[in-house]
Protein backbone atom coordinates (compact mmCIF):
# COMPACT_ATOMS: atom_id res chain seq x y z
CA UNK A 1 0.00 0.00 0.00
CA UNK A 2 1.64 3.31 -1.45
CA UNK A 3 1.96 5.78 1.50
CA UNK A 4 -1.26 7.99 0.26
CA UNK A 5 -3.37 4.78 0.18
CA UNK A 6 -2.23 4.30 4.13
CA UNK A 7 -3.02 8.10 5.20
CA UNK A 8 -6.48 7.51 3.49
CA UNK A 9 -7.25 4.77 4.82
CA UNK A 10 -6.23 5.62 8.33
CA UNK A 11 -8.46 8.80 7.95
CA UNK A 12 -11.35 6.63 7.20
CA UNK A 13 -10.79 4.22 9.98
CA UNK A 14 -10.66 7.27 12.24
CA UNK A 15 -13.84 8.31 10.95
CA UNK A 16 -15.71 4.88 11.50
CA UNK A 17 -14.05 4.74 15.02
CA UNK A 18 -15.19 8.68 15.90
CA UNK A 19 -18.76 7.54 14.79
CA UNK A 20 -19.04 4.49 17.24
CA UNK A 21 -19.80 4.56 20.44
CA UNK A 22 -15.94 5.27 22.53
CA UNK A 23 -16.56 2.24 24.13
CA UNK A 24 -14.08 -0.88 24.05
CA UNK A 25 -15.11 -3.80 22.36
CA UNK A 26 -12.51 -6.10 24.85
CA UNK A 27 -13.26 -7.07 28.53
CA UNK A 28 -10.75 -5.18 30.60
CA UNK A 29 -11.52 -6.23 34.55
CA UNK A 30 -8.72 -4.26 36.67
CA UNK A 31 -11.38 -1.51 38.11
CA UNK A 32 -14.84 -2.50 39.59
CA UNK A 33 -18.14 -0.67 38.74
CA UNK A 34 -17.89 -0.47 42.63
CA UNK A 35 -14.72 1.31 42.86
CA UNK A 36 -14.68 3.63 39.58
CA UNK A 37 -15.44 6.94 40.30
CA UNK A 38 -18.56 8.44 40.08
CA UNK A 39 -19.90 10.06 37.15
CA UNK A 40 -20.60 13.35 36.61
CA UNK A 41 -24.25 14.54 35.69
CA UNK A 42 -24.59 11.70 33.63
CA UNK A 43 -21.48 12.41 32.06
CA UNK A 44 -18.81 9.87 31.03
CA UNK A 45 -16.60 9.23 34.10
CA UNK A 46 -13.44 10.25 31.62
CA UNK A 47 -13.21 11.87 28.39
CA UNK A 48 -10.05 11.55 26.30
CA UNK A 49 -8.46 14.33 24.06
CA UNK A 50 -7.34 13.03 20.20
CA UNK A 51 -4.12 15.74 19.89
CA UNK A 52 -3.42 15.60 16.28
CA UNK A 53 0.22 16.05 14.74
CA UNK A 54 1.45 18.50 11.96
CA UNK A 55 3.52 15.51 10.06
CA UNK A 56 4.56 16.14 6.23
CA UNK A 57 5.80 12.52 4.86
CA UNK A 58 7.67 12.72 1.39
CA UNK A 59 11.14 11.60 0.40
CA UNK A 60 12.98 14.52 -0.08
CA UNK A 61 10.74 17.07 1.63
CA UNK A 62 13.33 18.24 4.15
CA UNK A 63 14.59 20.88 1.44
CA UNK A 64 11.59 22.41 2.00
CA UNK A 65 12.12 23.50 5.85
CA UNK A 66 14.12 26.87 4.85
CA UNK A 67 10.64 27.98 3.01
CA UNK A 68 9.37 26.30 6.02
CA UNK A 69 11.47 28.53 8.21
CA UNK A 70 10.28 32.08 6.06
CA UNK A 71 6.94 31.31 6.28
CA UNK A 72 7.35 31.64 10.45
CA UNK A 73 9.24 34.55 10.12
CA UNK A 74 12.37 33.01 11.01
CA UNK A 75 15.57 35.23 11.93
CA UNK A 76 17.65 32.81 14.39
CA UNK A 77 17.09 29.35 14.42
CA UNK A 78 18.32 26.73 16.54
CA UNK A 79 19.26 23.41 14.66
CA UNK A 80 20.02 20.58 17.83
CA UNK A 81 21.42 17.28 16.16
CA UNK A 82 24.61 15.06 17.73
CA UNK A 83 27.76 15.11 17.03
CA UNK A 84 27.34 11.72 14.79
CA UNK A 85 24.31 12.75 12.70
CA UNK A 86 26.54 16.26 12.26
CA UNK A 87 28.50 14.57 9.83
CA UNK A 88 25.71 12.79 7.44
CA UNK A 89 23.17 13.72 5.08
CA UNK A 90 20.26 14.62 6.73
CA UNK A 91 22.11 17.72 8.73
CA UNK A 92 23.77 18.30 5.43
CA UNK A 93 20.48 18.84 3.61
CA UNK A 94 18.73 20.68 6.51
CA UNK A 95 21.84 23.41 6.73
CA UNK A 96 21.87 23.27 2.64
CA UNK A 97 17.92 24.33 2.45
CA UNK A 98 18.52 27.17 5.60
CA UNK A 99 21.27 28.52 3.92
CA UNK A 100 19.70 28.83 0.17
CA UNK A 101 17.01 30.81 1.54
CA UNK A 102 19.51 33.14 3.86
CA UNK A 103 18.17 31.60 7.35
CA UNK A 104 20.49 32.79 10.34
CA UNK A 105 21.04 29.76 12.53
CA UNK A 106 22.89 28.35 14.92
CA UNK A 107 24.14 25.05 15.66
CA UNK A 108 24.53 22.95 18.43
CA UNK A 109 25.79 19.29 18.27
CA UNK A 110 26.25 17.72 21.60
CA UNK A 111 23.08 15.94 22.00
CA UNK A 112 23.57 12.93 24.17
CA UNK A 113 22.23 10.00 22.96
CA UNK A 114 20.51 8.42 25.40
CA UNK A 115 20.23 12.40 27.35
CA UNK A 116 20.72 12.81 30.87
CA UNK A 117 19.50 15.86 32.59
CA UNK A 118 22.75 16.91 32.46
CA UNK A 119 22.85 16.97 29.09
CA UNK A 120 19.48 18.70 28.81
CA UNK A 121 20.52 21.31 31.11
CA UNK A 122 23.55 22.01 29.01
CA UNK A 123 21.61 22.32 25.95
CA UNK A 124 19.24 24.31 27.94
CA UNK A 125 21.89 26.60 28.63
CA UNK A 126 22.70 27.20 25.00
CA UNK A 127 18.98 27.66 24.21
CA UNK A 128 18.46 30.06 26.96
CA UNK A 129 21.74 32.44 25.74
CA UNK A 130 20.57 32.00 21.83
CA UNK A 131 17.72 34.23 21.75
CA UNK A 132 16.07 32.26 19.39
CA UNK A 133 12.59 32.33 17.63
CA UNK A 134 12.52 28.97 15.75
CA UNK A 135 13.72 25.69 17.10
CA UNK A 136 14.92 22.74 14.59
CA UNK A 137 15.53 19.11 15.84
CA UNK A 138 17.62 16.77 13.28
CA UNK A 139 18.25 13.11 14.55
CA UNK A 140 16.36 10.20 16.47
CA UNK A 141 14.51 10.77 19.53
CA UNK A 142 17.56 12.20 21.84
CA UNK A 143 18.25 14.67 19.32
CA UNK A 144 14.32 15.75 19.43
CA UNK A 145 13.40 15.31 23.22
CA UNK A 146 16.69 17.58 23.80
CA UNK A 147 15.21 20.17 21.78
CA UNK A 148 11.90 20.14 23.56
CA UNK A 149 13.82 20.37 26.82
CA UNK A 150 15.88 23.41 25.81
CA UNK A 151 12.77 25.16 23.56
CA UNK A 152 10.76 24.76 27.13
CA UNK A 153 13.29 25.90 29.73
CA UNK A 154 14.16 28.86 27.21
CA UNK A 155 10.59 29.99 27.19
CA UNK A 156 10.73 30.23 31.00
CA UNK A 157 13.71 31.43 32.25
CA UNK A 158 12.71 31.35 35.80
CA UNK A 159 11.94 27.85 35.81
CA UNK A 160 13.55 25.37 38.04
CA UNK A 161 14.37 22.18 35.72
CA UNK A 162 12.66 19.67 38.04
CA UNK A 163 9.38 22.14 37.89
CA UNK A 164 8.22 20.80 34.86
CA UNK A 165 9.43 16.72 35.28
CA UNK A 166 7.44 14.18 35.58
CA UNK A 167 5.81 13.62 39.20
CA UNK A 168 6.72 12.14 41.66
CA UNK A 169 10.25 12.94 40.47
CA UNK A 170 9.64 16.37 39.95
CA UNK A 171 7.30 18.57 40.47
CA UNK A 172 5.18 18.37 37.54
CA UNK A 173 3.88 21.61 36.96
CA UNK A 174 1.79 22.09 33.57
CA UNK A 175 3.31 24.47 31.10
CA UNK A 176 1.53 27.34 31.10
CA UNK A 177 3.89 29.72 28.82
CA UNK A 178 3.36 29.39 25.19
CA UNK A 179 6.77 27.79 23.47
CA UNK A 180 8.74 29.17 20.23
CA UNK A 181 7.93 26.91 17.26
CA UNK A 182 10.18 23.53 16.70
CA UNK A 183 10.37 21.13 13.57
CA UNK A 184 11.55 17.47 14.28
CA UNK A 185 13.31 16.03 11.43
CA UNK A 186 13.37 12.54 12.67
CA UNK A 187 16.04 10.34 11.33
CA UNK A 188 15.42 7.08 12.95
CA UNK A 189 12.28 4.91 12.61
CA UNK A 190 11.65 4.59 16.41
CA UNK A 191 10.34 6.98 18.98
CA UNK A 192 7.87 8.92 17.29
CA UNK A 193 8.88 11.88 19.18
CA UNK A 194 8.46 14.19 15.94
CA UNK A 195 4.22 13.57 17.24
CA UNK A 196 4.22 13.48 21.23
CA UNK A 197 4.47 15.85 23.66
CA UNK A 198 7.05 14.22 25.39
CA UNK A 199 10.67 14.85 26.50
CA UNK A 200 12.50 11.62 27.96
CA UNK A 201 16.07 11.61 29.75
CA UNK A 202 17.97 9.85 32.50
CA UNK A 203 17.36 11.33 35.79
CA UNK A 204 20.94 10.48 37.09
CA UNK A 205 20.28 10.93 40.48
CA UNK A 206 17.74 8.04 40.39
CA UNK A 207 19.91 6.11 37.94
CA UNK A 208 16.39 5.67 35.81
CA UNK A 209 14.83 7.80 32.86
CA UNK A 210 11.66 9.84 33.47
CA UNK A 211 10.79 12.73 31.32
CA UNK A 212 8.61 16.08 30.65
CA UNK A 213 5.28 15.55 29.37
CA UNK A 214 3.17 18.47 27.85
CA UNK A 215 1.07 18.82 25.33
CA UNK A 216 3.21 22.02 24.66
CA UNK A 217 6.39 20.35 23.62
CA UNK A 218 4.68 18.71 20.85
CA UNK A 219 6.56 19.82 17.59
CA UNK A 220 4.65 22.46 15.46
CA UNK A 221 5.81 20.30 12.53
CA UNK A 222 7.61 17.09 11.92
CA UNK A 223 9.48 16.23 8.69
CA UNK A 224 9.17 12.79 7.81
CA UNK A 225 11.69 11.94 5.11
CA UNK A 226 12.27 8.33 4.58
CA UNK A 227 14.93 8.87 2.98
CA UNK A 228 17.05 9.93 6.02
CA UNK A 229 16.37 5.78 7.55
CA UNK A 230 18.63 4.85 4.71
CA UNK A 231 21.66 5.66 6.89
CA UNK A 232 20.73 3.32 9.73
CA UNK A 233 22.96 0.73 10.77
CA UNK A 234 21.54 -3.06 11.45
CA UNK A 235 21.64 -2.51 14.77
CA UNK A 236 20.07 1.07 15.38
CA UNK A 237 17.53 0.12 13.19
CA UNK A 238 16.34 -3.29 14.60
CA UNK A 239 16.34 -1.26 18.34
CA UNK A 240 14.13 1.87 16.79
CA UNK A 241 11.93 -0.48 15.59
CA UNK A 242 11.51 -2.43 18.57
CA UNK A 243 10.58 0.77 19.91
CA UNK A 244 8.03 1.32 17.61
CA UNK A 245 6.54 -2.64 18.30
CA UNK A 246 6.24 -1.88 21.88
CA UNK A 247 4.59 1.25 21.71
CA UNK A 248 1.88 -0.23 19.44
CA UNK A 249 1.28 -2.93 21.78
CA UNK A 250 1.36 -0.83 25.01
CA UNK A 251 -0.76 1.62 23.82
CA UNK A 252 -3.18 -0.95 22.07
CA UNK A 253 -3.41 -2.65 25.81
CA UNK A 254 -3.29 0.18 27.70
CA UNK A 255 -5.52 0.79 30.44
CA UNK A 256 -9.01 2.10 28.75
CA UNK A 257 -9.30 5.89 29.14
CA UNK A 258 -12.34 5.75 31.11
CA UNK A 259 -10.46 3.54 34.04
CA UNK A 260 -7.77 5.72 34.22
CA UNK A 261 -7.36 7.88 37.74
CA UNK A 262 -7.61 10.03 39.39
CA UNK A 263 -10.27 12.27 37.11
CA UNK A 264 -8.61 15.44 36.49
CA UNK A 265 -10.74 17.76 38.19
CA UNK A 266 -9.39 20.91 35.53
CA UNK A 267 -8.79 19.32 31.79
CA UNK A 268 -5.65 21.35 31.77
CA UNK A 269 -4.22 18.67 34.31
CA UNK A 270 -5.27 16.10 32.11
CA UNK A 271 -2.27 13.79 31.30
CA UNK A 272 -0.95 13.63 27.79
CA UNK A 273 -1.30 9.74 28.35
CA UNK A 274 -5.18 8.72 28.70
CA UNK A 275 -5.23 5.56 28.13
CA UNK A 276 -6.31 3.56 25.44
CA UNK A 277 -8.77 4.68 23.49
CA UNK A 278 -10.98 4.11 20.12
CA UNK A 279 -9.15 6.76 18.03
CA UNK A 280 -5.20 5.52 19.42
CA UNK A 281 -6.60 2.36 19.07
CA UNK A 282 -6.27 2.74 15.36
CA UNK A 283 -3.00 4.41 15.05
CA UNK A 284 -1.56 1.53 17.37
CA UNK A 285 -3.05 -1.49 15.42
CA UNK A 286 -1.98 -0.38 12.17
CA UNK A 287 1.34 0.35 13.43
CA UNK A 288 1.54 -3.04 14.61
CA UNK A 289 0.64 -4.41 11.11
CA UNK A 290 3.28 -2.33 9.23
CA UNK A 291 5.58 -3.78 11.81
CA UNK A 292 4.80 -7.15 11.29
CA UNK A 293 5.35 -6.80 7.84
CA UNK A 294 8.38 -4.71 7.03
CA UNK A 295 10.54 -4.56 10.03
CA UNK A 296 12.70 -8.01 9.64
CA UNK A 297 13.18 -6.48 6.15
CA UNK A 298 14.00 -3.02 7.12
CA UNK A 299 16.77 -4.64 9.78
CA UNK A 300 18.07 -7.07 7.37
CA UNK A 301 18.61 -4.91 4.03
CA UNK A 302 19.21 -1.22 4.60
CA UNK A 303 19.03 -0.47 0.89
CA UNK A 304 15.54 -1.57 0.87
CA UNK A 305 13.70 1.86 0.33
CA UNK A 306 10.04 0.11 0.64
CA UNK A 307 10.45 -1.48 4.20
CA UNK A 308 13.08 1.45 5.62
CA UNK A 309 10.09 3.96 4.55
CA UNK A 310 7.36 1.92 5.91
CA UNK A 311 8.99 1.79 9.11
CA UNK A 312 8.94 4.97 9.07
CA UNK A 313 5.76 5.62 8.76
CA UNK A 314 5.35 2.76 11.40
CA UNK A 315 6.92 5.66 13.91
CA UNK A 316 4.13 8.28 13.48
CA UNK A 317 1.45 5.74 13.62
CA UNK A 318 2.29 4.32 16.54
CA UNK A 319 3.49 7.93 18.25
CA UNK A 320 0.29 9.29 17.59
CA UNK A 321 -1.24 5.90 19.14
CA UNK A 322 1.14 6.11 22.32
CA UNK A 323 1.27 10.13 21.90
CA UNK A 324 -1.88 10.16 23.22
CA UNK A 325 -3.13 6.61 24.87
CA UNK A 326 0.50 6.25 26.57
CA UNK A 327 2.63 3.06 27.19
CA UNK A 328 2.97 1.04 30.29
CA UNK A 329 5.15 -2.17 32.10
CA UNK A 330 7.41 -2.30 29.62
CA UNK A 331 8.60 1.85 29.01
CA UNK A 332 8.55 2.19 32.84
CA UNK A 333 10.67 -0.99 33.35
CA UNK A 334 12.80 0.51 30.47
CA UNK A 335 14.09 3.70 31.96
CA UNK A 336 16.01 1.57 35.46
CA UNK A 337 17.50 -0.53 32.66
CA UNK A 338 19.33 2.44 30.59
CA UNK A 339 19.95 4.43 33.64
CA UNK A 340 21.97 1.72 35.68
CA UNK A 341 23.85 0.48 32.43
CA UNK A 342 27.60 -0.58 33.25
CA UNK A 343 29.62 -1.39 31.05
CA UNK A 344 27.16 -2.82 28.18
CA UNK A 345 27.83 -1.02 25.01
CA UNK A 346 25.07 -1.59 21.77
CA UNK A 347 26.70 -2.52 18.28
CA UNK A 348 26.42 0.15 15.91
CA UNK A 349 26.37 2.80 18.30
CA UNK A 350 29.02 5.59 17.84
CA UNK A 351 29.15 7.04 21.46
CA UNK A 352 32.02 7.10 24.05
CA UNK A 353 29.73 5.81 26.83
CA UNK A 354 27.83 2.48 27.99
CA UNK A 355 24.36 2.69 26.88
CA UNK A 356 21.38 0.01 26.33
CA UNK A 357 20.00 1.66 23.77
CA UNK A 358 15.68 2.82 24.04
CA UNK A 359 14.48 0.16 21.92
CA UNK A 360 16.12 -2.91 23.45
CA UNK A 361 16.16 -1.67 26.84
CA UNK A 362 12.14 -1.49 26.39
CA UNK A 363 11.22 -5.28 24.73
CA UNK A 364 13.70 -7.16 26.24
CA UNK A 365 10.74 -7.52 29.21
CA UNK A 366 8.25 -7.58 26.75
CA UNK A 367 7.66 -11.49 26.54
CA UNK A 368 7.48 -11.48 30.46
CA UNK A 369 5.49 -8.30 30.75
CA UNK A 370 2.72 -9.47 28.23
CA UNK A 371 2.59 -12.90 29.51
CA UNK A 372 1.32 -11.20 32.81
CA UNK A 373 -0.46 -8.55 31.32
CA UNK A 374 -2.33 -11.10 29.00
CA UNK A 375 -5.04 -12.01 31.42
CA UNK A 376 -6.84 -8.63 31.45
CA UNK A 377 -7.46 -8.03 27.71
CA UNK A 378 -6.81 -11.43 26.07
CA UNK A 379 -8.74 -10.29 22.97
CA UNK A 380 -6.18 -7.30 22.19
CA UNK A 381 -2.80 -10.15 23.32
CA UNK A 382 -4.84 -12.97 20.53
CA UNK A 383 -5.21 -10.41 18.11
CA UNK A 384 -1.21 -8.91 18.65
CA UNK A 385 -0.05 -11.86 18.65
CA UNK A 386 -2.15 -12.93 14.99
CA UNK A 387 -0.78 -9.79 13.40
CA UNK A 388 2.57 -10.49 14.26
CA UNK A 389 2.22 -14.25 12.92
CA UNK A 390 1.16 -16.42 15.07
CA UNK A 391 -2.19 -18.89 15.09
CA UNK A 392 -4.72 -18.34 17.34
CA UNK A 393 -7.31 -20.03 15.98
CA UNK A 394 -7.12 -22.80 18.81
CA UNK A 395 -5.91 -20.50 21.53
CA UNK A 396 -7.72 -20.21 24.44
CA UNK A 397 -8.50 -16.85 26.16
CA UNK A 398 -6.33 -18.12 29.61
CA UNK A 399 -3.24 -18.43 27.16
CA UNK A 400 -3.34 -15.41 25.33
CA UNK A 401 -0.56 -13.77 27.70
CA UNK A 402 1.84 -16.94 27.01
CA UNK A 403 1.11 -16.93 23.03
CA UNK A 404 1.80 -13.25 22.64
CA UNK A 405 4.95 -14.33 24.89
CA UNK A 406 5.91 -16.74 22.36
CA UNK A 407 5.81 -15.19 19.62
CA UNK A 408 7.54 -11.96 20.34
CA UNK A 409 10.23 -14.38 21.69
CA UNK A 410 10.56 -16.30 18.52
CA UNK A 411 10.51 -12.28 16.81
CA UNK A 412 13.24 -11.25 18.72
CA UNK A 413 15.21 -14.55 18.17
CA UNK A 414 14.83 -13.84 14.30
CA UNK A 415 16.26 -10.45 15.15
CA UNK A 416 19.18 -11.54 17.16
CA UNK A 417 18.11 -9.61 20.06
CA UNK A 418 20.68 -10.53 23.23
CA UNK A 419 19.45 -13.20 25.10
CA UNK A 420 18.30 -10.88 28.41
CA UNK A 421 19.08 -8.79 30.92
CA UNK A 422 22.21 -11.13 32.00
CA UNK A 423 23.40 -10.64 27.89
CA UNK A 424 23.25 -6.70 29.13
CA UNK A 425 25.14 -6.96 32.02
CA UNK A 426 22.29 -7.40 34.86
CA UNK A 427 21.79 -10.60 37.62
CA UNK A 428 19.65 -11.20 39.78
CA UNK A 429 21.65 -8.97 42.45
CA UNK A 430 20.56 -6.22 40.49
CA UNK A 431 16.76 -6.94 40.49
CA UNK A 432 15.68 -4.73 43.37
CA UNK A 433 17.71 -1.55 41.92
CA UNK A 434 15.82 -1.95 38.75
CA UNK A 435 12.38 -2.43 40.59
CA UNK A 436 13.03 0.88 42.65
CA UNK A 437 13.99 2.44 39.66
CA UNK A 438 10.78 1.15 37.96
CA UNK A 439 8.83 2.65 41.27
CA UNK A 440 8.69 6.42 40.54
CA UNK A 441 7.37 6.00 36.66
CA UNK A 442 3.89 6.27 37.46
CA UNK A 443 3.19 8.40 34.62
CA UNK A 444 3.62 4.89 32.57
CA UNK A 445 3.05 1.84 34.93
CA UNK A 446 -0.25 3.00 36.15
CA UNK A 447 -1.38 2.46 32.66
CA UNK A 448 -0.64 -1.06 33.01
CA UNK A 449 -4.21 -3.05 32.49
CA UNK A 450 -3.05 -5.13 35.51
CA UNK A 451 -2.35 -3.97 38.62
CA UNK A 452 1.09 -5.04 39.97
CA UNK A 453 2.99 -5.17 43.10
CA UNK A 454 7.35 -4.79 44.05
CA UNK A 455 7.02 -8.36 44.19
CA UNK A 456 5.34 -8.61 40.82
CA UNK A 457 8.33 -6.22 39.14
CA UNK A 458 10.67 -8.54 40.63
CA UNK A 459 9.01 -11.53 39.09
CA UNK A 460 9.00 -9.19 35.90
CA UNK A 461 12.79 -8.77 35.99
CA UNK A 462 13.92 -11.87 36.61
CA UNK A 463 11.96 -13.85 33.86
CA UNK A 464 13.61 -11.29 31.83
CA UNK A 465 17.33 -12.40 32.85
CA UNK A 466 17.18 -14.68 29.65
CA UNK A 467 14.88 -14.98 26.92
CA UNK A 468 15.73 -17.83 25.19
Amino acid sequence: MAAHDRIVYLLRQLERASCRCPTHSHTYHQVSPASAPPSCGGVADYAFEMTSSNIRYGEGVTKEIGMDLQNLGARNVCVMTDRTMSCLPPVRAVLDSLAKHSITYRCYDQVRVEPTDSSFKNAIEFARKGDFDVYVAVGGGSAIDTCKAANLYACHPKADFLDFVNAPVGKGQPVSGTLKPLIAVPTTAGTGSETTGVAIFDYEPLKAKTGIASRALRPTLGIVDPLHTLHMPERLAANSGFDVLCHALESYTALPYKERRPRPLNPINRPAYQGSNPISDVWSRHALHIVAKYMKRAVRNPEDVEARSSMHLASVFAGIGFGNAGVHLCHGMSYPISGNVKTFRAKDYDVDHPIVPHGLSVVVTSPAVFAFTGQMCPERHLEAAEILGADVRNAKKEDAGTVLAETLREFLYDLEVEDGLEALGYTREDIPALVEGTIPQERVTKLAPRAHTQEDLAHLFKASLKLY
